[in-house]
């Protein structure tokens, strides 16, 4: 068990902060609002950099979901790009390994994995749409210049530190499979070493760096209609993948009202749809009616928790279908507020760590392995199908409190995203905790068959849980990862704003807008 105790200060600012799970990510993004752009700016941006900083979690090969809250009028907008599968896909090809196995947690495995790494496991990546629809509609950048900090970092590198050499190591195998990936992160087939000085050595990305300069040049609509177009789907095809041009010249990001539901004081907006939203509502619903209350004693509220989770996973995955297999290092989450108030919660991801696992020559990032997101059993409700998006573990969210955005959270973390989501809206709705004292506060993680409690949970949390549930005491640990990765933003009870980031990380971050010249 660990003997040290980790703490991580809230920020704060009136000018606006960016939290993010990697510190030059959120600067970059916080950058932007110094110089006078606006939240959505600010997110696009900082999730285009965390595309080369940490590009095993998210990036231009994946998809996504984003929030955007009006600060003046608190009107709130919402948008899909999440994957999509290939329209000539053949469900046969992803025969089940043991066609007896799997239930509604545990789906059986498909012949050689082939919906989880490879190029049969990818489908069309939405984020540069996504990104590129967010701009459009409510940004104060241009297109080309929302890339220039990513274009600048991938010709600087991916910085080598341990983590970064951790993170490569862990999937190492897998990468030295494919020809491109094995180049961009491995020394000749194998994990890079961290460098051993106080400068971390950097391995620059220079296709991929080339395919933004190409896209900065042409626009966004050149990943799937032009030249990128051409070359990725040429490439997809010599991998093996289902995807052509034309899957890559239909793919639209699509905008739509929010899914909208109210807990305690809050009125809360999430993504509608393939989303870990509904869920989300479903728990909270049932939390609603729980005897929980501000006076409840933490092991009676974990108990709360875990009944109100668990009964939600299981309409989810009897209903709705989900991933095959937790796997909490695969996205990336982004949350925005600008000194007017208007707040963005943007999540992105590969699914799993590296995503497929493969990267195309001719742009140098790493492919989503979205058909891991379906139920490779037929007859599922979200059985593997052609030209269809999967269900996602996605849960980007927004509270408002008399009209105006209050809160903008979301998390990484595959299964354990909404449960995640639950247990700090009621830290913050239920018990009155500042945000600092919500993302400090231990949690369980009912999205397994045995519940996760924290090992910093108060004793009596796991004799009261375990009286009704299986459980496993587990670490908040960097790695692995045990319960879900959060970052959110706050209007402060001064008129400011306040940002949390993930404690456990050292490279989480809440980075503050200053004072600079306009854009």
């Amino acid at each position: 068990m660990q003997t040290f105790t980790l703490r991580k200060p809230a920020v704060r600012s009136s000018r606006g902060l960016v939290a993010a799970q990697n510190r030059i990510a959120a600067e970059a993004g916080a950058a932007i609002l110094t110089r006078g752009g606006n939240a959505i700016d600010a997110a696009i941006v900082t999730a285009l950099v965390l595309s080369v900083v940490e590009p095993w979690l998210s990036g231009v090969g994946g998809g996504g979901f984003l929030i955007r809250a009006d600060g003046a009028t608190g009107a709130i907008d919402t948008l899909d790009f999440n994957v999509r599968s290939a329209a000539g896909l053949d469900p046969a090809d992803y025969p089940l390994a043991d066609a007896q196995a799997g239930n509604w947690f545990n789906w059986p495995s498909v012949i050689g994995d082939r919906n989880v790494s490879g190029y049969a496991s990818v489908c069309v990546p939405g984020a540069i749409a996504g990104f590129a629809a967010a701009l459009e509609r409510y940004g104060s950048l241009s297109w080309s210049d929302a890339l220039e900090p990513a274009i600048e970092q991938a010709r600087r590198g991916l910085q080598i530190d341990w983590y970064a050499a951790l993170c490569i190591a862990i999937e190492s195998a897998s990468l030295a499979e494919d020809r491109t990936a094995s180049d961009i992160f491995l020394d000749d087939g194998r994990p890079p070493r961290a460098s051993e000085n106080q400068s971390p050595r950097s391995r620059p990305m220079p296709a991929k760096a080339r395919m933004l300069e190409r896209l900065a040049k042409a626009g966004a609509r050149d990943f799937y209609e032009g030249e990128v177009a051409r070359d990725l789907a040429a490439d997809l095809e010599a991998g093996g993948s289902a995807l052509r041009l034309s899957d890559l010249a239909r793919y639209e990001a699509t905008w739509a009202p929010p899914l909208a539901g109210r807990y305690r004081d809050y009125d809360i907006a999430a993504a509608p749809g393939l989303t870990g939203g509904p869920s989300f509502f479903d728990a909270a619903e049932r939390l609603s009616k729980s005897a929980l209350s501000a006076d409840s004693a933490p092991a009676q509220a974990a108990l709360c928790y875990a009944t109100a989770i668990r009964d939600a996973y299981a309409l989810r995955l009897t209903t709705l279908g989900h991933a095959a297999r937790p796997d909490a290092g695969c996205t990336s989450h982004v949350s925005v507020v600008d000194k007017d108030g208007v707040m963005v919660s943007l999540t992105n991801t590969l699914l799993s760590r590296f995503g497929a696992r493969v990267a195309p020559p001719s742009g140098g990032f790493l492919l989503n392995n979205g058909m891991m997101w379906f139920d490779p059993r037929p007859g599922q409700p979200n059985s593997i199908a052609p030209d269809a998006k999967p269900l996602a573990n996605m849960c980007p969210l927004i509270l408002s409190r008399d009209g105006r955005p209050t809160i903008a959270i979301g998390a990484a973390g595959g299964r354990t995203i909404f449960p995640t989501m639950l247990q700090l809206v009621s830290c913050l709705a239920d018990f009155g905790l500042s945000l600092e004292e919500a993302f400090h506060r231990p949690r369980i993680d009912a999205s397994t068959p045995r519940i996760r409690i924290d090992a910093r949970a108060e004793p009596d949390v796991a004799a009261t849980v375990g009286q009704v549930f299986p459980i496993e005491i587990v670490e908040d640990t960097l790695y692995p990862v045990n319960f879900s990765v959060p970052s959110a933003v706050m209007r402060d009870v001064d008129g400011g704003y306040v940002g949390m980031a993930h404690p456990t990380s050292p490279w989480a971050a809440v980075a503050a807008a200053g004072e600079g010249d306009r854009l």
